[in-house]
């Protein structure tokens, strides 16, 4: 992220603020689709990783913007956020 250009650059009045780079405004925008596809399923993490078969330390990860979900998770996501119950019926 060192060299990476800024898009949103921190708000010089607010000592808490940061820079934000492309990679990482995308990584927090895939953490927020997956956060809330959880939340309005109404799943804790730790239940939501077990009925979808996703490591609960890497669904943490995502969700806390820590590390990039990849594309094929958030299709994944996707798919769980429209279908949830057939989804749990094919990984079951």
């Amino acid at each position: 992220m060192k060299n990476e250009p800024i898009i949103l650059p921190a708000e010089p009045t607010d000592a808490e603020d940061f820079d934000v780079s492309a990679e990482g405004l995308d990584r927090g925008q895939r953490a927020r689709l997956i956060r809330r596809t959880r939340t309005a399923l109404g799943l804790s993490q730790t239940d939501f990783a077990a009925r979808f078969h996703v490591p609960v330390g890497t669904l943490r990860d995502w969700e806390q913007a820590r590390a990039t979900a990849p594309d094929f998770a958030i299709a994944y996501i996707r798919v769980i956020a429209q279908f949830p119950d057939m989804v749990a019926k094919a990984v079951a």
